[in-house]
């Protein structure tokens, strides 16, 4: 933790600096790219350098130039050629290395462009040791090589046998990203994504081939496969696309939204606008007036517009924000799903039989929910589960910077409630191992004390529109028990709030399994590996186990709960393996899962 400093610092002219576009993107790239990571998580910086090459080639095709993009990755050296227009020669090294220039600020050249502030290729130029970017053009060509942004070689000639388009190539510099590897599992998601979202488009990396001939439906069927209960709505018109249908075994909500081909993954006002729009259409269909929530239970959608001027929450462009667009999307989903229910009887059918079922389900469970708080009220002030952060004024849901964790036992939340940040940072101590609620009804999840207690901290035992945190933060100890109640919480979550993890807000905490500390330096490694070095690289050195949470001081805890902390998001790949994986690691007993403890035990 830092400490504070009574040392008078003189604050005079000498103090004030002004830095290029190229040191304030590698001073701040957070800025730019969001989170940096290590490769572990869809969401890191490296992806986002890859993602912000690939929109422009995307935005070439949306504009109708070029229809397949190449890929490769060679170690830590990625490479994008596409065969749109090619940017233009003469401009080669401004378009890719000064910020606020381009020509998506050109509505006639770009109409429906993800990256409209000029910032995406140039950010990854600046990140990156090792950038080359080459265009062709009518038997032309012009290239730039740079390294850490800054222009190394340039070179222009003829290359008649090539088409036009551009080809970048870049190494993700290792001075920002350090111990990177790219995981072929992400890119390949995205290379999905932006299949489904460009019909037409071919994407190919390696010997495989991403291509999608009915853009959302296919998305949405390869999400849910079989378990869908009618034959998936889709339509498709000049500025939104959408499709969706009913599961089976699914709670809540799941959706997928993208904007300009940009996946957002926070939402935004098209995806409130387009959940607005199926309830007012099948309302007006079946001459009701059902709730959201019976309509919405168990739906997985997706959906995508096209905006000329997107405006978005951040530079990594995860939650839309603009207004003005939602009374035509409610109004031209509305039309869509009567029209669909009108033509298909038999899934009109299916889909009042289940927002009946929906009705029934939630008026079974507002009599047990109004019997879980009868006793919560008796026996609130006997359990000290939550210690609340003091962001949670007014009408606040969450702040982003809002995190809860879940702890197993006094002793660890003990240190964490201790070193902990009380505005942002809330701590809920779970009373030993909770209930594993595999193949329980949902009912049974509020007869159970310590899991109702967990949904009211969270703001989640009526909808998950309700959730008072951004972050959902599993911390438990690095043991049997620990991974076990990790499981159980995990069952817990991908059962009955499946929507919640799918938007992103389930992580688990990583902290260090060993100390490794001389007179001189103190390591905190996190795997046997780090330890091993650690020992090879300090002298005469002491190591310390940390069994469990509460073993870390409150002083040492602070720096592992503090700006650098080590969080692994909980992702889901696909809706369709769940309830399968679930099946196997917390269901009965099987020999085909003894079989596997057995094979993987260590």
């Amino acid at each position: 933790m830092a400490k504070t400093s009574t040392k008078t610092t003189d604050y005079d002219e000498s103090k004030i600096k002004t830095l290029s576009s190229l040191e304030h993107i590698r001073l701040r790239s957070g800025m730019y790219i969001g989170r940096l990571g290590d490769g572990s998580n869809p969401d890191d910086g490296i992806y986002i350098l890859l993602k912000e090459i690939i929109d422009n080639s995307i935005d070439e095709f949306i504009m109708g130039h070029g229809t397949k993009i190449v890929l490769k990755v060679d170690g830590n050296k990625l490479i994008v050629r596409d065969y749109g227009r090619g940017i233009p020669l003469g401009k080669i090294v401004e378009a890719v290395s000064i910020i606020n220039t381009g020509a998506k600020y050109n509505t006639e050249v770009f109409q429906f462009s993800v990256g409209l502030n000029g910032v995406g290729t140039k950010a990854v130029n600046a990140l990156s040791s090792h950038f080359r970017v080459v265009a062709f053009r009518d038997g032309q060509f012009s290239e730039a090589i740079f390294e850490r942004g800054k222009l190394k070689k340039q070179h222009k000639g003829k290359e008649p046998k090539q088409a036009n388009g551009t080809y970048v190539e870049f190494t993700p510099d290792p001075e920002i990203f350090p111990d990177y590897t790219f995981n072929g599992e992400f890119i390949e998601q995205r290379l999905w994504n932006y299949a489904y979202l460009n019909t037409g488009l071919t994407l190919q990396l390696g010997s495989q081939v991403f291509k999608s001939e009915h853009g959302l439906k296919d998305l949405l069927e390869h999400e849910v496969e079989e378990d869908h209960m009618y034959d998936l709505v889709h339509f498709r018109g000049d500025r939104m696309e959408f499709a969706f249908t009913h599961t089976r075994e699914g709670y809540g909500e799941n959706y997928w939204s993208f904007v300009n081909g940009q996946h957002t993954s926070a939402g935004g006002t098209h995806l409130s606008a387009f959940r607005e729009g199926i309830l007012k259409g099948i309302n007006e269909f079946y001459k009701k007036n059902f709730t959201g929530q019976d309509v919405r239970d168990g739906i997985a959608g997706a959906v995508s517009i096209k905006l000329e001027n997107p405006i978005f929450e951040s530079q990594t462009k995860n939650k839309l924000g603009n207004t003005e667009i939602r009374s035509w999307i409610v109004q031209e989903t509305k039309t869509a799903v009567e029209d669909f229910l009108h033509k298909n009887n038999g899934a009109s059918k299916a889909l009042l039989d289940k927002i009946l079922y929906n009705e029934n389900i939630r008026k079974e469970l507002a009599v047990v929910k109004k019997e879980a708080k009868e006793v919560a009220k008796k026996i609130a002030l006997k359990i000290p589960n939550l210690k609340d952060c003091k962001y949670h004024l007014g009408d606040k849901k969450f702040g982003e910077d809002s995190s809860i964790f879940l702890t197993e036992g006094q002793s660890a939340s003990g240190s964490m409630i201790s070193s902990r940040d009380v505005y942002t940072q809330a701590i809920f101590s779970l009373r030993g191992k909770p209930q594993n609620m595999f193949g329980k009804k949902r009912a049974e999840i509020y007869k159970n004390e310590e899991l109702y207690n967990l949904m009211m901290a969270l703001g989640v035992e009526n909808t998950f529109e309700g959730l008072r945190y951004n972050k959902i933060i599993i911390a438990t100890d690095a043991d049997h028990d620990g991974f076990h109640i990790r499981n159980i919480l995990l069952t817990f979550f991908l059962l009955y709030f499946e929507e919640l993890v799918a938007a992103g807000h389930l992580y688990i905490l990583e902290t260090p399994l060993f100390r490794v500390r001389n007179k001189k330096e103190t390591r905190y490694c996190y795997s046997e590996r780090e330890r091993d070095e650690a020992l090879k690289a300090l002298s005469s050195p002491e190591v310390t186990r940390f069994k469990g949470l509460g073993e870390i001081s409150p002083k040492e805890f602070g720096q592992f709960i503090g700006p650098d902390i080590r969080l692994l998001k909980v992702d889901i790949k696909t809706l369709k393996d769940i309830h399968e994986t679930l099946q196997f690691y917390m269901g009965k007993n099987t020999p085909e899962r003894r079989g596997f403890i057995m094979e993987n035990l260590i």
